[in-house]
C-alpha cells in the first residue's frame, strides 16, 4: 500500500503514536512492546504492557475493571475470571525489584490508576534536538 492510498483510507493518517510513554521511574517502548527502568527491560507480557500503557495514558485517573477489559482485552462483556487482577499483580511483581510496585495502585473504590507523575527518562525522545 503506498501512502497516498493510506492517507484516503485513514484520514487522519498524519498523526504519529509516540514510541515511549512515562510511567513515572517506566520508560515503556512500543516498538518492544516492553518497559525499561534504567537499562533494564522488565519482561512485559503483551497484556501486562497494554495494561501499563493505557493507565499511563491517562496518570492519576482511576480506570475501572469495566474499562481496563474494553480498552486492554477488548471485550466489552464480564468475564468469569480475574485476569485484570491477575495482570495487575504480575506488572507490581516485575516493578518490586526497582521499588516501584506503588506506582500501579488500587482505587478505593474500584479499579487500578498510575500513582505516578511523568518521570525522567533516558530514553525519551526529545522534540527539541
Amino acid at each position: 500500500m503506498n501512502s497516498i492510498a493510506a492517507t484516503n483510507m485513514f484520514p487522519d493518517g498524519d498523526a504519529l503514536i509516540p514510541r515511549f510513554c512515562e510511567a513515572g521511574e517506566v520508560t515503556l517502548d512500543l516498538f518492544h512492546r516492553d518497559g525499561r527502568v534504567d537499562d533494564r527491560w522488565l519482561g512485559f507480557h503483551p497484556r501486562e504492557f497494554e495494561l501499563l500503557w493505557r493507565l499511563a495514558q491517562q496518570p492519576g485517573v482511576p480506570m475501572t475493571r469495566k474499562q481496563l477489559l474494553v480498552d486492554v482485552w477488548r471485550i466489552d462483556f464480564e468475564p468469569e475470571t480475574n485476569s485484570v487482577a491477575v495482570h495487575v499483580a504480575r506488572v507490581r511483581g516485575k516493578l518490586t525489584p526497582f521499588g516501584l510496585a506503588s506506582i500501579l495502585a488500587t482505587h478505593p473504590e474500584g479499579g487500578y490508576f498510575l500513582d505516578a507523575p511523568p518521570g525522567p527518562s533516558g530514553f525519551r525522545l526529545d522534540p527539541g534536538v
